[in-house]
């Protein structure tokens, strides 16, 4: 009996011993998963060393203030107002005796770019010359008739030839000095007796030469465009504004556009003239724009995309390459340095109005004025977040 109640004892503490254990056991087990969460939760940061941070050209700025506008698309070409293109011509028919210019050539108004010689310029200067010549004989002979005439021994009938034989006479001359006057030919050198043997062509503005349309040798017919010098120096953008736009714009307005052969510069403009027609097709208007951030090599005829700044908004906003979509959710990442390394960690924003490539955000927390964020990478940097929970769980 004594060793039955010994035995008895002895179990009855085992079974103490083995309660107190599983107790200690679950205890642990729930220190762990706090300890686990608490890892998670704390894992949730991207840190870069230095050198990372260095090879990915990552860029840190606090959040400013920027002006998401409202817009407008409109597309269209580069334009010089019409004063400001010239076509030259020549109002003879002649050969092209040489050419002094090529197509980009800078010129400025009045200078040759070609000589042109053919057998009726010469005439044309012959004739000048004997009717000034015989204008001069005609004047002599109606100051003679009219002295007779005046004095009582002339006949009236020999006066009033002599004087409208003379007003034609200098129809005559001043009709053809004027035609040599359009052909850059000195007068003053014909009446002296030296006949041009070619004539000079010249640029009736500044500019530069766009087209070269004629060969040496060739004979060009009157009204023949032979060269082309625009101006660019007032080049604008004319953009096309569909019927639906039209009452949103108006002159004043800012113009963000690009050219197609060069997509990735932005220049600006600003509107000074609203068409108050509608061209047919498209049913569209004019706007003109003064480009205010001229660059490179502006040409007229160059297509533009562009947008129209009918509104404007200041708001907090970042480049699209900021921000990353996680399930329905997005994020930035706020940034911080640590020594030499930097920490980055995610901040879920509600995103607002686009403009370009940037995009309004908001936050559902108040954000400290000098909070540093990343402005790029965040694609980099959401995957490695991603990898650096993968191998905590593992």
């Amino acid at each position: 009996m004594k060793n039955t109640s010994y035995k008895f004892l002895i179990l009855f503490i085992a079974s103490i011993l083995v309660t107190a254990c599983g107790n200690k056991n679950g205890s642990d087990g729930h220190t762990q998963k706090t300890e686990a969460k608490e890892s998670q939760n704390e894992g949730e940061e991207v840190v870069l060393s230095k050198q990372q941070f260095n090879a990915l050209k990552m860029k840190i700025d606090t959040l400013t203030l920027r002006n998401m506008s409202g817009y407008v698309e409109a597309n269209g070409t580069l334009e010089v107002p019409p004063q400001n293109e010239a076509a030259i011509t020549s109002v003879v028919g002649a050969n092209v005796v040489s050419i002094k210019v090529i197509e980009g050539d800078k010129v400025s108004k009045g200078q040759v770019v070609a000589y042109l010689s053919h057998p009726n310029i010469i005439k044309l200067q012959t004739d000048y010359l004997n009717a000034h010549s015989n204008s001069v004989f005609l004047k002599k002979n109606y100051e003679r008739q009219k002295r007779l005439y005046d004095a009582g021994v002339g006949s009236g009938a020999n006066f009033q030839k002599a004087e409208a034989e003379y007003n034609a006479s200098k129809a005559m001359v001043n009709g053809l000095a004027a035609q040599l006057k359009i052909l850059n030919v000195n007068t003053t050198s014909v009446r002296n007796g030296t006949i041009a043997q070619q004539i000079a062509l010249r640029s009736p503005i500044e500019g530069f030469v766009q087209k070269v349309e004629v060969k040496t040798g060739q004979y060009v017919e009157p009204q023949t465009e032979l060269f082309e010098v625009v101006n660019t120096h007032h080049v604008h953008a004319d953009l096309m504004v569909f019927e639906k736009d039209v009452y949103k714009v108006k002159r004043g307005q800012k113009v963000s556009f690009t050219i197609q052969s060069v997509p990735d510069e932005e220049l600006t403009a600003e509107i000074y003239s609203v068409s108050k027609t509608f061209e047919d097709n498209p049913k569209a208007v004019h706007v003109h724009a003064e480009i205010e951030n001229k660059k490179g090599n502006l040409i007229p005829g160059m297509y533009i995309q562009g947008k129209i700044q009918v509104e404007n908004t200041k708001t907090k906003a970042l480049p699209e390459s900021a921000i990353i979509k996680e399930g329905d959710r997005y994020y930035v990442f706020s940034a911080e340095k640590e020594n030499d390394d930097w920490s980055f960690k995610p901040v879920e924003v509600i995103l607002g109005a686009k403009d370009n490539n940037w995009t309004a955000v908001q936050f559902s927390e108040e954000i400290k004025p000098n909070t540093k964020f990343a402005y790029n990478n965040a694609y980099y940097l959401i995957a490695e977040m991603k990898k650096g929970e993968a191998e905590h769980e593992h």
